[in-house]
């Protein structure tokens, strides 16, 4: 009986070790198709080139993301992740704009992952981009989130009431999404975090219903 027990506990070891070496072949494979997606463009891109960029042969990627459509959505989901959790975790108006503007700060810091998710974005407005519907959705959810949450301050009556919630939350995506694009063109010549700080200053000296 304790022999056949050592032998299970073996086989759960050699498992999670397995999974352990799935798992950073993973990480290593999005990695590599970050940088191609950012230089390349999800259509130039070759599931060759990411499996040599990541150390693997094709068929040694293809293991983990069948084709390269799974893989683009593997980036997208990873990166939504990375964010979600800036506009749907925060409830209150203030917190989600300080929230925004830490998102802005931690993004540049990665300015390959932002250069890619941007040429995704772009791209996806094109025919026929596998990633179209995922934009879409993923836009018109980040408006309706944050303008909820400006609808429920204005509710509470913390910001005017003849605000229009829609309009700010198509501003502050805008705002972000076009800073982005500019400091990745030239990020000598724009302060990303700086210019964004700067309007979320202004944005709620003009709508909060206690400013004097």
């Amino acid at each position: 009986m304790a022999e056949r027990k050592q032998e299970v506990r073996g086989g759960q070891m050699k498992s999670r070790g397995t999974s352990a070496k799935g798992a950073k072949r993973k990480e290593a494979i999005m990695a590599a198709a970050i940088r191609r997606f950012a230089e390349d463009g999800y259509q130039s891109a070759s599931i060759a080139s990411i499996a040599d960029d990541a150390g693997l042969s094709q068929p040694g990627l293809l293991h983990y993301f069948p084709t390269k459509v799974d893989l683009l959505l593997a980036v997208l989901e990873q990166r939504d992740l990375e964010s979600a959790s800036v506009v749907h975790g925060t409830a209150e108006w203030r917190g989600l704009l300080g929230a925004m503007g830490e998102a802005v700060r931690r993004n540049a810091q990665v300015p390959a992952v932002i250069k890619a998710f941007a040429v995704l974005n772009a791209e996806s407005l094109t025919a026929e981009h596998p990633a179209q519907s995922w934009f879409l959705k993923r836009s018109r959810s980040l408006q309706l989130n944050i303008a909820a949450s400006f609808e429920r301050a204005a509710a509470r009556k913390e910001i005017r009431g003849d605000v229009d919630c829609r309009a700010i939350a198509a501003e502050l995506i805008a705002m972000m999404d076009g800073l982005q694009m500019l400091w990745l063109r030239d990020p000598d010549a724009v302060d990303m975090v700086r210019v964004f700080d700067g309007y979320i200053d202004r944005l709620i000296e003009s709508i909060a219903s206690d400013r004097k």
